[in-house]
C-alpha cells in the first residue's frame, strides 16, 4: 500500500472518530480520549457516562454488515491490552464499569452505537 493510499485512509478514519465522538456527546457521554495510541495498540474513542467507561471501536464501511466484520477478534484484543495498559495509567478510572463498544457508520444513515458489543 502506498503512502498517500495509507495517508488518505488515515484521514477518513480521523473523520469517521470525530463524527463518532459528536455522536457520542450527543448521547450525554464525556470524551476522554480520540485516536489513543498507546504501546500495546489503539482505541479510537474512550469515553464516559455516569459509572461507564467505554472503550469504542469505530468503523466507516459502506454496509452495516461490512462494519460490523471489520471488528475482528484480533482487534478485540488488541482494544483490550489497549484499555488495561490505559487504566493502569488512570487508576482514578478503576471503580467504572467498563465496556467494549462499537460505532457504525455507514454512508446516508445516523451512526450506529453498538453498546457492549463484546466482553474480553
Amino acid at each position: 500500500m502506498s503512502r498517500s493510499v495509507r495517508l488518505a485512509a488515515w484521514k477518513r478514519g480521523r473523520r469517521a472518530e470525530t463524527l463518532a465522538r459528536l455522536w457520542l456527546r450527543m448521547k450525554g457521554y464525556s470524551v476522554l480520549a480520540q485516536g489513543l495510541r498507546t504501546p500495546v495498540g489503539e482505541i479510537d474513542l474512550v469515553v464516559r457516562r455516569g459509572g461507564v467507561l467505554a472503550f469504542v471501536e469505530v468503523k466507516h464501511r459502506a454496509t452495516h454488515e461490512q462494519a460490523l466484520l471489520a471488528i475482528t477478534d484480533r482487534q478485540r484484543h488488541r482494544i483490550e491490552r489497549a484499555a488495561t495498559y490505559y487504566l493502569s495509567r488512570r487508576p482514578e478510572l478503576a471503580d467504572h464499569q467498563l465496556r467494549f463498544d462499537g460505532l457504525l457508520l455507514i454512508p446516508g444513515r445516523l451512526p450506529h452505537h453498538l453498546p457492549d458489543l463484546w466482553r474480553p
